[in-house]
C-alpha cells in the first residue's frame, strides 16, 4: 500500500507529469540525420550538455550548476505558449505575453518556494543580464545555427531563411560567449557559400 503524499510531493510530481508534455512540443530545427523535427525537451537537454563541454568559452566565469538549471527550464513555458520560430516576426508580436502567461501557470503548478525559484531562473535566463544568462543564451543560440549546418540548411532552407537573418538573431551570442559566436559567424559565411543558407 502506497504512503499518503504530502501535499508538497503531490505538486511537484504533478509538475513533473506536465513538463512531459514538452516533449510533444516540435520545433523547425530537423535532428541531425534529418529523420524528423527535434523536440523542446530534446533541445533543452542538448544544449544543457552543450554548456557543460562549452563552459569554458564562456566570455566571464559563470556557475554552471545554474546555467543547466537555466536551460533545462528555458523552454518549459513552450508547453502553454509553443515554439515560436525565430524568424517569425507576426508570431513574435505576442510571444512574451504568451510565455509569460504560460510561466505563471506551469511554474505555479510547484510549491511556492519552488515555484519561486524557477520562475527566476526563467526570467534571468530572458533578461540576459547576469554571466550564466549570457552564457546559456549563446548555448541556446548555437546549437540550432549547427543543426542547420549539419544538415545542410534544411530548415534555414523551408522556411526562406536569408543570412543577414540569423546573423541579427544571433549576434548577442558575443555577449555571452565571443569565440563561440566567432565560430557561428564562420559556419554562416560557408553555409552561404555552400548554398545551405540565401545571402
Amino acid at each position: 500500500m502506497l504512503a499518503r503524499m504530502s501535499e508538497r510531493l503531490a505538486r511537484q510530481l504533478d509538475f513533473v507529469l506536465e513538463i512531459d508534455r514538452l516533449k510533444g512540443v516540435l520545433r523547425r530545427t530537423f535532428l541531425v540525420d534529418r529523420s524528423r523535427n527535434e523536440n523542446s525537451a530534446e533541445h533543452s537537454w542538448h544544449i544543457a550538455l552543450m554548456a557543460v563541454l562549452l563552459a569554458e568559452y564562456s566570455a566571464e566565469p559563470v556557475d554552471l550548476a545554474r546555467v543547466v538549471q537555466m536551460l533545462l527550464v528555458h523552454d518549459v513555458v513552450e508547453i502553454d505558449a509553443g515554439d515560436t520560430y525565430v524568424y517569425d516576426l507576426e508570431a513574435y508580436r505576442d510571444k512574451e505575453h504568451r510565455e509569460r502567461q504560460a510561466a505563471e501557470r506551469l511554474f505555479g503548478l510547484l510549491p511556492s518556494d519552488q515555484a519561486a525559484d524557477v520562475r527566476a531562473l526563467w526570467d534571468e535566463f530572458e533578461a540576459r543580464t547576469t554571466p550564466e544568462a549570457r552564457f546559456a543564451n549563446a548555448v541556446d543560440r548555437l546549437q540550432p545555427l549547427l543543426h542547420n549546418f549539419a544538415t545542410e540548411g534544411a530548415a534555414w532552407r523551408q522556411h526562406g531563411v536569408r543570412s543577414e537573418q540569423v546573423v541579427s538573431h544571433n549576434r548577442h551570442m558575443a555577449e555571452g560567449a565571443p569565440g563561440l559566436w566567432d565560430h557561428a559567424r564562420r559556419l554562416i559565411e560557408e553555409a552561404v557559400a555552400r548554398g545551405y543558407l540565401a545571402e
